[in-house]
């Protein structure tokens, strides 16, 4: 059975009717990467999602940098709230981000941007199915998981069409 087109995400509706109690910020956002910004000059990663890093290719396109586009174009001009979740290993807020009421996570992922980050929980599985059965963004081809991408990177096992 196929998904509906827009499904509400819980993360979104609880950011927007301020029931998460976590540290928060507001600010513009400069975007690093598909899944990273900088919120008030904070970094901030966000939470539950992976996007391909900047110099992956997936299918011979750079996925990375349409990821990185793809947040640029949902944060371009606006307002970013983030509510901090935990922090991570580089001591970096993780955090779930909207923008006028939209989950930034759960966009990025519906689009095929990025990937459910399963490591660290739940949340996105049902965006990425989406993404997966619309064939969006990493979707539409042959892809890597990002942290298979980076592990291969740390071993020396990528490809050599793949730069790193």
């Amino acid at each position: 059975m196929p998904f509906p087109a827009f499904v509400p995400n819980v993360a979104s509706l609880v950011i927007a009717a301020g029931l998460l109690t976590g540290p928060s910020l507001t600010g513009p956002a400069r975007v690093v990467d598909g899944d990273t910004m900088r919120v008030d000059g904070i970094a901030v990663r966000l939470f539950g999602i992976d996007a391909p890093e900047l110099a992956q290719l997936c299918g011979g396109a750079s996925c990375g940098v349409a990821a990185r586009a793809a947040l640029r174009r949902l944060t371009y001009a606006k307002t970013v709230t983030c509510v901090e979740e935990t922090r991570d290993r580089y001591k970096r807020i993780v955090a779930r981000c909207v923008v006028d009421g939209l989950d930034l996570a759960a966009a990025m992922t519906r689009a095929g941007h990025a990937l459910a980050y399963r490591q660290y929980g739940s949340a996105y599985v049902v965006e990425e199915r989406q993404a997966q059965l619309a064939q969006a963004g990493m979707w539409a081809g042959e892809f890597e998981a990002p942290w298979e991408w980076r592990r291969a990177k740390r071993e020396g096992k990528l490809s050599k069409d793949q730069p790193g």
